[in-house]
């Protein structure tokens, strides 16, 4: 488990006893009603934390997420009120951290998009955009490679890197190592318009190669 993660969840979590600290009542609607806040400004920073920890760690697809918006939008409710609900979306979330279960979630929601990414490479193959097909494809590897790092708390860096530092932690194989970097070399060269240097044939293959690559080790997390 990933201990940035886990000490930015320790942080975020700290300042809400700081935000509970602030909290106060108002009288409205000439006395008759009174109603509680929380100091804004620290209620808004607070706020954009937990959702950029969300958005990272999951998507904003995720219920997560789409719970949290749902709350921030709230119409007449006062800042304490919906840091009340807030606060449970984060212990929630920090809860499910810890007990592993964002992984998989995660990898649910980005298998989902590189199935759509890999698919967009596959149609623009079909209709001979084949320098096209092969940069989306190769798009997909290095989101992969990184979220593999992610996963095995290796610092992010060029995919070269990156491919060198999974295959000398275990993750994977010399050869698969040297699989990647042939993938990587046909999207090079197709972002930089060298279509001579790979066939229609060669994308095909490496759009197969990144699928298999992404099942065996992304839907491992």
């Amino acid at each position: 488990m990933n201990k940035m993660i886990l000490k930015r969840f320790d942080e975020i979590g700290k300042d809400i006893l700081k935000i509970e600290s602030t909290r106060h009542k108002k009288t409205r609607h000439n006395g008759r009603y009174t109603y509680e806040y929380v100091d804004n400004d620290i209620f808004i920073q607070w706020k954009v934390q937990v959702k950029d920890l969300i958005v990272n760690l999951t998507n904003a697809k995720s219920e997560y997420y789409k719970e949290f918006i749902q709350i921030e939008n709230q119409d007449n409710s006062t800042n304490y009120t919906k840091f009340i609900g807030l606060k449970g979306i984060f212990l929630a979330f920090n809860n499910d951290y810890i007990n592993g279960y964002l992984s998989s979630i995660k990898t649910l929601i980005q298998a989902e998009v590189f199935e759509t990414q890999l698919e967009q490479a596959k149609e623009l193959l079909d209709s001979s955009y084949t320098l096209a097909s092969a940069v989306i494809a190769g798009v997909v590897l290095e989101t992969g490679i990184r979220e593999i790092c992610i996963r095995e708390e290796i610092a992010h860096g060029k995919l070269d890197k990156m491919n060198a530092d999974l295959a000398k932690k275990g993750i994977y194989n010399k050869l698969q190592q040297k699989q990647i970097t042939a993938l990587a070399d046909i999207r090079n060269s197709a972002a930089h318009g060298k279509d001579n240097e790979f066939t229609k044939e060669d994308v095909q293959k490496m759009i197969r190669d990144i699928e298999d690559f992404l099942a065996k080790y992304l839907d491992d997390a």
